[in-house]
């Protein structure tokens, strides 16, 4: 007995699991990122246009031309981006019409028998058979109060 309350009367070593969990990016420095890279672009556009501002007509025209230049391929890259959004959404939209409208007329055909098979199983299986069990549950009855059965 002296043992057994020594045992109870001692606690149980208590094991902590420490579990890291690798902390999540905080929205402020995101935010600081964001702000910081907004503040580098407008500094960086404002010593463009001082450079271009102090520098001579033949250096500001051969960058305004390579600028002319990146803007067009960047309208024919757009123009292409949205020539392939076309194409997928025709895709999409052959897509629905063709394929999923069939299956959902089948799914839907599907379900008319299926309804009408419980219907019938209903009508000609279920309901004979809760009749039988009625008429059955009538006789015990009768026979219990004419005491026939017993």
């Amino acid at each position: 007995m002296s043992e057994e309350t020594e045992l109870t009367d001692q606690a149980a070593p208590v094991i902590h699991e420490e579990t890291t969990v690798p902390p999540e990016p905080s929205k402020s420095k995101a935010v600081i990122w964001i702000v910081a890279v907004v503040i580098l672009v407008l500094a960086g556009l404002a010593a463009g246009t001082i450079f271009l501002l102090r520098s001579d007509v033949g250096t500001t025209s051969h960058i305004r031309d390579i600028f002319i230049i990146f803007m067009a391929l960047e309208s024919f890259i757009v123009g292409l981006a949205l020539i392939v959004l076309v194409v997928q959404l025709a895709t999409l939209i052959n897509l629905l019409q063709n394929e999923i409208k069939p299956i959902l007329n089948s799914t839907n055909e599907t379900v008319n028998t299926l309804r009408g098979t419980a219907t019938f199983l209903s009508d000609n299986l279920a309901e004979p058979v809760i009749k039988l069990n009625e008429s059955v549950a009538v006789i015990r009855k009768l026979m219990d109060f004419l005491k026939i059965w017993k």
